[in-house]
C-alpha cells in the first residue's frame, strides 16, 4: 500500500492505531540508532532513511534527483516491513544479520533487503537497531560506490568510459592482429 502522505506525521497519522504503535515502535528504534548524516523523509510511499545530497551530492544512481535510500519503513498490505540496503548490498552485513537474528529466537522472513514482521513481537529489535547503528553513511556511501565500480559503473551510476575505450582499444587490437596474420 503506497501511501500518497508527504511527511511523516501525515504517513503515522494515516495507519490504524495497531499498525501506528508498531511502526512508531520501530520508527523510535531507527532514530535512536541514525548516524547523524542521514536524514528522515518519506521516500516511495514509505518512511525512507537517506544520506541526502548535502552529504552525497550524486544521489541515487538511478534518479540522482533523489538522495541515496539506506533504509526504510512501511506498513504493507499483509506484513510491517524494514528494508536495509545495507543489509542488501554487503554480503558480510547480512551473514551478521541473519546469524544475530536467529540468536534471538524469532522466525526471519526476509527478502532481499526488506525484513517483514505481522507483529511487532515478531521483529528482533535489537538487532534492526544494530544493523542501522553498524551502517554510518559515509561507509555506506563507500559501500555504495565499490558496488557500483563492480558492475563497471563510476560513482554517478554510468558506465565508466575507460572501460568502453578498454574495449575499443581491445577490438581495434584484434582487428590489426587478423589483419596481420591473413596477410602473412
Amino acid at each position: 500500500m503506497k501511501s500518497q502522505a508527504t511527511t511523516v506525521k501525515e504517513y503515522l497519522a494515516s495507519l490504524p492505531e495497531d499498525r501506528r504503535a508498531a511502526i512508531e515502535a520501530v520508527r523510535k528504534v531507527i532514530l535512536k540508532n541514525l548516524d547523524k548524516d542521514y536524514e528522515e523523509g518519506m521516500m516511495w510511499g514509505m518512511i525512507g532513511y537517506a544520506v541526502p545530497h548535502r552529504v552525497w551530492p550524486l544521489g541515487y544512481h538511478c534518479d540522482p534527483s533523489k538522495p541515496l535510500m539506506m533504509a526504510s519503513l512501511a506498513s504493507q498490505k499483509n506484513n510491517l516491513t524494514v528494508y536495509l540496503m545495507s543489509v542488501y548490498g554487503d554480503k558480510a552485513e547480512r551473514e551478521w544479520f541473519q546469524k544475530a537474528w536467529a540468536k534471538t529466537g524469532k522466525k526471519l522472513n526476509m527478502g532481499g533487503c526488506c525484513i517483514r514482521f505481522k507483529k511487532l513481537e515478531d521483529a528482533a529489535l535489537d538487532v534492526i537497531g544494530e544493523a542501522i547503528r553498524r551502517t554510518p553513511a559515509k561507509a555506506y556511501v563507500e559501500n555504495y560506490v565499490k558496488i557500483l565500480a563492480s558492475t563497471g559503473r563510476g560513482p554517478d551510476g554510468k558506465k565508466i568510459k575507460v572501460e568502453k575505450t578498454a574495449k575499443k582499444m581491445g577490438k581495434k587490437v584484434a582487428k590489426k592482429s587478423a589483419k596481420k596474420k591473413a596477410a602473412r
